[in-house]
């Protein structure tokens, strides 16, 4: 059974269950994500690095990409966390994966001690491009 979102602080503690996992031999920069879908359910992922830097793939889009093979293409809010002592926030290629699913998603970025800021998405992609932008 999926786990059903029901707080902030519990989003980034999944998510920090899964920056557990993380792959990341070579930055060792952790990172972890959980994003909750429409109807309740999260989904968790990693950052996993590879040798080849271009091939390796974010947590955000690990969690994404999660919800989406199980049928999901609605977000609502995604948790991100890393091992760092500072605030991060999704990368630009995140921003806009997220955007993909979402234009009013709520997106909590945390750091180690688990301290976070809440923000926007149309605070974090101002002006941001969509299907609805494509020339149909």
């Amino acid at each position: 059974m999926a786990t059903k979102y029901t707080t902030p602080e519990a989003l980034i503690a999944l998510a920090d269950g899964a920056k557990q996992r993380a792959y990341c031999p070579y930055s060792k920069f952790q990172v972890g994500a959980a994003v909750v879908v429409e109807n309740g359910d999260v989904f968790t992922g990693c950052n996993v690095e590879n040798a080849c830097y271009p091939v390796g793939v974010c947590a955000e889009r690990t969690a994404i990409c999660k919800a989406v093979s199980e049928g999901h293409t609605k977000l609502v809010a995604v948790a991100v966390i890393t091992n760092g002592k500072t605030v991060n926030f999704p990368c630009g290629l995140c921003r806009q994966s997220i955007r993909e699913f979402g234009t009013d998603v709520t997106i909590y970025c945390a750091k180690k001690d688990r301290s976070y800021q809440t923000h926007k998405l149309k605070e974090l992609l101002p002006l941001s491009f969509g299907a609805e932008n494509l020339i149909q």
